[in-house]
């Protein structure tokens, strides 16, 4: 059974274009012109000085994501990943993910994940920027264990053409893993995330996990595609967001 899961699991990778999120894993797949969303997703940000780029999550940070009704907690990983924690860190204090959907959630044949964050409903949108009027993006965010700093702007799992990474991830797909969604394109993320519904070790090194849910599991569970999120707020760490 265990076996099975795990083709299945591959099998999904290969096949499924969840919203911005390309679970590749298997193929060429970020070379399809159907994975773009932005046709300025090919400029990398990787030259930036990574430790001026803002916002970022200097430290942790505990969020409470209220969905039908009941409550989530998230604990956000800015030691382990500054930028895609500061980045959602910013987006819930802005009130962005307040009323937003979850657009795609994939649970049969096996629990895989509940994605939303897109404004759109479609899962092709982002956070635009009020100041700049463009969509926000982020750079691709990947710390391995023993590294003093994350790797930026490259897929170190499968869709690197690594069938296996030299030093585990800090930050894993475990059940419960947030996590930012992507396309093909490593520094395409923007607002959208998912959340990790089972083990799901076959996305570490490709996308960037930021944080993992502490409580409320359940309601995680329980997410129908959809749902909305009736309301996110920072309860903790704030001031360890810079901006």
């Amino acid at each position: 059974m265990r076996n099975l899961k795990k083709r299945w699991l591959t099998t999904l990778a290969c096949l499924i274009l969840v919203s911005g999120l390309m679970i590749t894993g298997c193929s060429n797949a970020s070379n399809n012109s159907e994975t773009a969303v932005n046709p300025n997703e090919n400029q990398q940000v990787s030259q930036l000085n990574m430790d001026n780029y803002v916002p970022r999550l200097e430290g942790n940070a505990v969020v409470e994501m209220t969905i039908n009704g009941s409550p989530v907690t998230i604990e956000v990983k800015g030691d382990d990943a500054p930028i895609t924690a500061g980045n959602f860190v910013d987006l819930v204090e802005r009130g962005f993910y307040n009323g937003l959907t979850f657009h795609r959630v994939v649970k049969d044949p096996q629990p895989f994940v509940a994605q939303g964050g897109d404004p759109q409903g479609t899962g092709m949108g982002g956070f635009v920027d009020p100041e700049t009027k463009q969509e926000r993006r982020i750079p691709l965010e990947i710390k391995l264990e023993g590294d003093e700093k994350p790797t930026y702007s490259k897929a170190l799992g499968q869709q690197g053409n690594r069938t296996a990474m030299s030093q585990p991830v800090v930050l894993d797909h475990e059940r419960g893993a947030v996590a930012m969604a992507r396309s093909g394109m490593p520094d395409s993320a923007s607002s959208q995330f998912y959340f990790a519904l089972s083990d799901l070790e076959f996305l570490n090194g490709d996308y960037a996990v930021f944080g993992k849910v502490t409580e409320g599991m359940d309601v995680v569970d329980g997410i129908k595609q959809g749902d909305r999120i009736d309301s996110a707020k920072v309860v903790s760490g704030l001031e360890n967001l810079k901006q």
